[in-house]
């Protein structure tokens, strides 16, 4: 008999996902993805979806606007003055750019607008309060 999926299982999966009728990532027609359920490889809020399902299960799931990646928060728009950047990067309006953290993790921001004072970024995931489509094959549970 199969064994659910529970956290802290190594699972190896196909995955899809969909935003506004575009494809935003696919390992359909690559290799599979293998990672460990509670780690934080993967967005918490995707991880409990994949809780019970079983080896060989195939699914796709509608998930409402902010059900995926949480609700946009316009609080995480933040400008920063232009010479706290280094000068040789080149900043462009919809280009991300990485922040390190001081416990070592990445931060991501997209450029929304620049001057020549100040860049504007949002801090919020690009598929933050909009419906997106979860497509799953579960190949192994370990």
């Amino acid at each position: 008999m199969a064994r659910a999926i529970r956290m802290g299982d190594r699972v190896t999966l196909h995955y899809r996902l969909e935003c506004g009728g575009q494809e935003v990532v696919s390992t359909f027609a690559e290799s599979p993805e293998t990672f460990t359920l509670g780690s934080g490889e993967i967005d918490p809020r995707l991880e409990v979806l994949l809780l019970g399902l079983e080896t060989g299960d195939h699914t796709t799931l509608a998930l409402g606007p902010g059900q995926a990646f949480g609700d946009r928060d316009e609080g995480l728009v933040q400008r920063l003055a232009r010479d706290e950047f280094d000068p040789a990067l080149r900043l462009q309006v919809a280009h991300t750019v990485d922040f390190s953290l001081p416990n070592g993790q990445t931060l991501h921001g997209t450029i929304l607008d620049l001057t020549d004072t100040e860049v504007e970024i949002d801090f919020n995931h690009p598929l933050a309060g909009l419906p997106v489509e979860f497509e799953v094959q579960i190949l192994a549970i370990e």
